[in-house]
This record gives C-alpha cells, structure tokens and sequence, in this order.
C-alpha cells in the first residue's frame, strides 16, 4: 500500500526579512485529519510560518505544497483552495458588527444559502456570537473576539484551519473552552488543523503530532504525548525541571 500523500508538506522552507533568516530550512508535514501543534518561545519563527503559508509573507527557497500542488502565490487564492488562518492577536474588525466580521470571513464565496448555513454552524459552535450578532466587534470581550476571530477563519469552510495563538491574552476558562472547540472541530467535523501556540501544555495535549520550533529552526518532533513528556521540553516550555 502506497503512503498517503500529506494534506500540507512543508521543504527546506526559508524566510528572511531583509538580512535576518526567521525561518531557516523547516521542513514539516500535516496529514488530512489531524491536529499539528507548533511550539516555541516567542520570536521562533512561529508566525512568520503561518504567514508564509498564507502567501502574505513570501520564501526565500524551499517549496509548500498543498494537496499535492504547489502553494498559490496570492492570499486569497490560497484561502479558495483551502486554508484559512484565524491571526495571532485576532484582528477583527473593531467597528463592524459580529454578523459583518463573519461575511468579511466569506468573501471567496458566493453562495448567499451557504454562507447563512455556514454562519449557523459558526453559531452552534459559539453561541454567544449569536447573542451578539448586531455588536460591534470592538466592544466584545477577549474571548469573545477570539471566538469571531475563529468563526470569521471558518466562514470560508477551509480545508486546514490554521490558528495562531489561540490562548493569547484569554483567562484560563475560556482557554479551555476554546480548545475543547478545536478538538471537537477536528473530532466531530474532521477539520485538518495547524496550531501554533505558546501555552505548550494544552498544545501538546490535544494534537496528534508535534514540531518545537526554536530560533528559526525545527529541533525536535514528535507525537503530543512524546513531547508532552520529553525532559527537554519540560524544562524548556512547560517550566517543569526534573
């Protein structure tokens, strides 16, 4: 039986910004299915993979390919083929309402009776989204925001959800709230997600595999629990000395 062809794989990807090499040489894989963490400190790289992923930022060398084709070279025509990513630090658009983020989210397709069924899953996932649907976004709370952030990344019914540092700036109850979402998007929806993220304990403990990013490069991979329970990563990200 031949191997199954990943859903996104990741060669020998480099990115600089001007003179400085933020990603050097990554390779990495993500399978239809699963849940991928990415985690690092602060200033690893972490993004800047998300964003280049998306096409907004571009590589030096190296290749993405997607469902076995090459990585568009424009944002949006990314987003149709499908992959979306909800921002680190969320990036909703403050003056406009709870309804008006998630058609922005939309704006690929053109289905006006989809869209509003797609608007209603979003809803059955974050009920209070539906609650607020006439408030404008810059007036909800931060989980709030994240949960549009989210539901806006939804709205264009993606292939692989990409989500860039979910827990930022949320109190733990909503941390929990929002990954038990990622799970069950994955589990009871079959959502392929990329997940980057700080808080390295929950990362870990909901994904199927896993890369520690540091300074640009990949130094370790692994299952969730190899990593979960890996000395070095212990020390080194969840503050456990043993």
């Amino acid at each position: 039986m031949t191997e199954k062809m990943p859903m996104l794989d990741i060669q020998d990807l480099s990115v600089y910004y001007g003179g400085i090499c933020a990603l050097n040489q990554v390779s990495l894989h993500v399978n239809e299915g699963e849940i991928v963490s990415v985690i690092g400190a602060n200033g690893a790289g972490k993004s800047t993979l998300m964003k280049t992923i998306v096409a907004v930022k571009s590589f030096t060398s190296g290749k993405i390919m997607f469902q076995g084709q090459p990585l568009k070279k424009e944002a949006h025509d990314v987003i149709k083929d499908g992959i979306t990513l909800s921002p680190e630090g969320r990036r909703i658009f403050s003056p406009l309402s709870v309804r008006e983020n998630l058609m922005a989210g939309a704006y690929t397709r053109n289905d006006r009776h989809e869209i509003e069924a797609t608007m209603e899953e979003v809803f059955t996932l974050f009920p209070r989204l539906k609650e607020r649907i006439n408030q404008r976004g810059g007036t909800l709370s931060g989980g709030e925001q994240q949960m549009l952030a989210v539901g806006r990344a939804l709205m264009s019914k993606p292939k692989m959800l990409m989500l860039d540092e979910p827990s930022l700036g949320l109190a733990p109850i909503v941390i929990n709230l929002m990954f038990e979402t990622i799970v069950r998007l994955n589990k009871e929806m079959g959502l392929t997600i990329l997940l980057v993220e700080q808080n390295a304990s929950i990362a870990l403990s909901v994904c199927q595999r896993a890369y520690v990013l540091k300074t640009g490069t990949i130094n370790m991979e692994g299952t969730g629990q190899e990593l979960l329970h890996d000395k070095r990563v212990m020390e080194s990200y969840l503050g456990i000395a043993k």
